[in-house]
């Protein structure tokens, strides 16, 4: 069984928070504009480090009422390996292993063009169910 899956992102349009930190009050706007958002069947918010601080990015979608401090940008998209693990205990050392051993063995490469994206799965129920939250951790990679 594979633990490491292969997702193409198309490029898009994403809402973005611009660089920040979680607690500040950018991030607190951008939280609760995305949380007002309609949930659905997978979760359309994705987080990159940015070198200073985070960027939050949200699917954009035409005709949405997207707060006018946030910018819309353009996202590239393309391919990327996602694994999964527990948010804030995941073992970032092994997960970077079983990545490259799985790029190795079909073909792939890191991508290092782009930013690694991650984004919680854990809708709220499962949440409080569980007791934690799973994260995706996306990987961009090309082929070799």
């Amino acid at each position: 069984m594979q633990s490491i899956r292969i997702y193409e992102m198309p490029a898009c349009k994403m809402v973005s928070s611009g660089i920040g930190m979680f607690g500040e009050k950018n991030f607190a706007v951008f939280d609760e504009w995305l949380s007002s958002q309609k949930r659905s069947l997978f979760p359309k918010n994705f987080l990159y480090w940015a070198g200073e601080g985070f960027v939050w990015l949200y699917l954009y979608e035409d005709g949405m009422n997207v707060p006018q401090q946030f910018e819309i940008v353009d996202f590239q998209g393309g391919l990327y390996a996602v694994a999964t693990d527990i948010d804030q205990k995941t073992d970032k050392e092994l997960m970077d292993t079983e990545i490259d051993k799985f790029l190795s063995e079909n073909g792939l490469e890191r991508d290092t063009s782009r930013s690694e994206l991650g984004n919680i799965i854990t809708s709220p129920l499962a949440n409080k169910i569980i007791g934690y939250e799973q994260m995706d951790y996306y990987y961009p990679i090309k082929a070799k």
